[in-house]
């Protein structure tokens, strides 16, 4: 007994270890994932590339101080599945709805093609014929964490080559499921179970697709609109959603980033999904940092690495050649202009990570050695690398080439991003002084959009239907750029904090007219100062309105009374919707002193 005890006890303290070692890597990580970012910002290099350098130094190929096990696979696992969540949340149907089709061509083109061209090298290089069918499946992938991460750092994620990239990227990450169940089968000749397991997994990503799409219809907007004044319980049950469907497919055996990103589409259906987003991104980043340096630990040895180096080297080039030529020449056809086909060919010209994974499990099923992961790893790490920095610069890229692009693009087609807000006035915050506002402002403007994080406001103003509305807290930056502030004609602000209001009148364009409103006086002289073109100061309005009907009731009652009606009138409206709010709240826990336009 003595002796069980003493051995379980050893068990115990092993776990212990081993939980304290997993602790430490991580921190490690983190750490010198900062401290080489830090570096890569002062050079103006891309982060990513400094994550995934942080994980070649910590790794076996340099220090060898950290493996990818525990807590750091976890947490490299969430990273991708958290930044597919992201992506998820970003997929409004109604924003896509235009150009779905088109996308939809491109997607499958693109995998076909690429598939037959990574097939190809791979057969002038020499290798043998498992290893050429490893290597064309592994490489026909876009590096869906850099894309979307760079776009993303750029805003150019919800630009139209952006989304026409994220759609093939959706269509890559089913292909990838795909291909993962075919190498998860005993023997690629198994044509039986191949189609077994292949049936399967469509069942079961269309039975999670259609509970995705009907909560968004059914259940999220209920539970939702009683907790999203609620800031704390709004990120969280957020997140408990996200990791509900990641446990649904992973209870189908199907892949984190299929769950997460299902889960961000039904909640990016519902009108706080702009708030949302920027909640969850610091989350993102925080995770994703740990996914990018897993890659580099990933590397065996510098020798399985340079097995195949030259192989590798020309395999790169040509790949993200050729790769290039094909988006463009599918993107072109579908009728868009030569700045949307190149900007959205050259953003897809890298082989993804994804390959990696994909590698791994071809070579723990033996169909593939360690000279040939070595050579995928390196073809991986060469594109997305070089990616990242063509990414950065696609613009100025275009600049250069544009004039011998346009002459080989088959027509003008389709440049400009989605419709957005145009000719309209933002209004921020619901109150009584916007609300008088309004109709002045849609008598002079084309569209009039009030943004508010207070969900009663949002349901009375979209009820009404006379106005555009965006649920959200103004310093968001995705709920600014969803109001198109920048291009906005006139702009009122109802709150009084100053900071806020300095904020706003530095990202709206110099001629545009800025009104705001103040409390103090100090803060009414800043504001000037900055640019306001009026700042309303209610209690200097009150006492301005005070003394004037004062001097009413004094010379003629009868005016007097007369005057005051319309205020009685209002003053009765608003106390009847804020016992309607009052009762809501009551039912919902939510606590009204806290939910305004200006919460964090």
């Amino acid at each position: 007994m003595p002796e069980q005890q003493l051995a379980d006890l050893s068990q115990e303290v092993a776990a212990s270890g081993d939980s304290i070692a997993f602790a430490a890597d991580f921190a490690v990580i983190v750490v010198v994932a900062t401290v080489i970012g830090l570096l890569a910002r002062q050079l103006g290099q891309p982060t990513i590339v400094a994550y995934i350098l942080t994980g070649v130094v910590l790794g076996p190929v340099a220090l060898d101080v950290v493996t990818q096990e525990g807590l750091v696979d976890v947490m490299a696992e969430l990273g991708l599945g958290f930044l597919l969540f992201l992506l998820g949340l970003k997929m409004r149907f109604d924003d896509i709805r235009e150009i779905l089709a088109p996308i939809t061509n491109v997607a499958i083109g693109q995998t076909v093609l690429q598939t037959a061209l990574a097939f190809l090298v791979a057969l002038l290089l020499g290798f043998a014929t498992d290893e050429i069918l490893v290597i064309a499946l592994a490489t026909v992938f876009g590096a869906t964490p850099v894309i979307v991460k760079v776009l993303t750092d750029k805003d150019e994620i919800t630009t139209l080559p952006g989304k026409i990239d994220v759609g093939v990227l959706i269509v890559q990450d089913i292909y990838l499921v795909v291909v993962l169940a075919l190498f998860g089968a005993e023997q690629l000749g198994d044509a039986g179970e191949i189609a077994t397991t292949l049936g399967v997994i469509f069942v079961m990503m269309s039975f999670i697709g259609l509970f995705s799409l009907a909560s968004s219809r059914y259940l999220l907007p209920h539970l939702f609109e009683r907790i999203a004044n609620n800031k704390d319980v709004f990120l969280i049950v957020a997140i408990a959603w996200a990791f509900l469907f990641i446990a649904i497919a992973e209870g189908f055996d199907l892949s984190v980033e299929v769950g997460a990103f299902l889960a961000g589409l039904s909640l990016a259906q519902l009108p706080y999904s702009k708030e949302l987003q920027d909640r969850i991104t610091p989350i993102t980043d925080f995770f994703i940092l740990v996914f990018f340096a897993s890659i580099g630990l990933q590397i065996e040895s510098v020798g399985s690495l340079l097995t195949h180096w030259q192989e590798a080297l020309i395999a790169s080039v040509v790949l993200m050649v050729g790769n290039f030529w094909i988006m463009f020449y599918l993107i072109d056809r579908e009728g868009f202009g030569p700045e949307t086909s190149f900007l959205g060919s050259i953003n897809m010209v890298q082989v993804s990570e994804f390959s990696l994974v994909v590698g791994a499990l071809a070579f723990q099923q033996g169909y593939i050695g360690a000279d040939v992961l070595g050579y995928l790893t390196l073809m991986a790490l060469l594109t997305m690398t070089a990616s990242t920095y063509i990414i950065l610069y696609n613009h100025a890229i275009y600049e250069r080439v544009a004039p011998w692009i346009r002459r080989i693009s088959s027509g003008d087609g389709i440049d400009e991003g989605l419709p957005e807000y145009e000719n309209h006035a933002v209004a921020i915050g619901y109150d009584e002084v916007t609300e008088k506002a309004l109709p002045v402002l849609d008598e002079a403007f084309e569209e009039v959009v009030i943004i508010d994080r207070n969900t009663e406001h949002i349901a009375e103003i979209r009820e009404a239907g006379e106005y555009e509305s965006i649920f959200g807290d103004f310093r968001h930056k995705e709920v600014r750029k969803a109001s198109n502030l920048k291009e906005a004609e006139f702009v009122l602000s109802s709150s009084v904090q100053r900071e806020i209001n300095e904020a706003l009148l530095q990202e709206t364009a110099d001629d545009t007219p800025v009104f705001v409103e103040a409390e103090r006086i100090a803060d009414a002289h800043r504001l000037y100062e900055a640019g306001a073109s009026y700042v309303v100061m209610p209690p200097h309005l009150a006492a301005e309105k005070l003394g004037e009907y004062l001097e009413l009731y004094l010379t003629d009652q009868s005016v007097f009374h007369t005057r005051i009606q319309d205020d009685i009138e209002q003053i009765r409206r608003r106390a009847s919707q804020a016992t309607t709010r009052r009762r809501m709240a009551s039912d919902t826990g939510v606590d009204l002193r806290t939910s305004g336009g200006d919460d964090d």
